[in-house]
């Protein structure tokens, strides 16, 4: 896998409120703003909002989905900043950049830095992230589906 420093790659997606809702109640989440229509009609966010850990689940996701299409990838590190709510229904772009990428002593296998970010329809960053993963490419095994 070529991965180099300026590298791009995003994705497109919106979350239902039902799908809120369900992450929010498997994370153990019972905050009303991600269950209760009227109650987050009635907010500062004027509807159902996504939890962080559901938008940094999205992007966590993102990351894996990409390295490990061609490569072995386990994630070393994430941080996230929470700078917006992410409403529900909103279409939401989730996007990566390379930042970095160091050789390590074993064959193949590199540490990569990423920025990312998670922005709202109008163009809010709503999530900030840094992440950094551990690639290593395969050898003489099919690419994953």
């Amino acid at each position: 896998m070529d991965v180099r420093p300026h590298q791009r790659f995003s994705a497109r997606l919106a979350i239902d409120a039902a799908s809120i809702s369900a992450f929010a109640r498997a994370a153990g989440d019972e905050n009303p703003l991600h269950h209760d229509v009227a109650y987050a009609r009635a907010s500062r966010y004027g509807g159902i909002v996504a939890s962080g850990p559901q938008t940094s689940a999205l992007l966590m996701g993102l990351a894996a989905t990409h390295f490990s299409r061609d490569a072995d990838m386990v994630g070393l590190e994430f941080a996230f900043r929470f700078r917006a709510a992410v409403l529900a229904d909103d279409a939401l772009k989730l996007e990566w950049l390379v930042a970095a990428v160091r050789p390590t002593s074993k064959p193949r296998t590199r540490v990569v830095d990423l920025y990312g970010r998670l922005c709202t329809s109008s163009g809010t960053t709503a999530v900030g992230a840094r992440g950094r993963v551990l690639v290593t490419e395969r050898v003489g095994t099919p690419s994953a589906p």
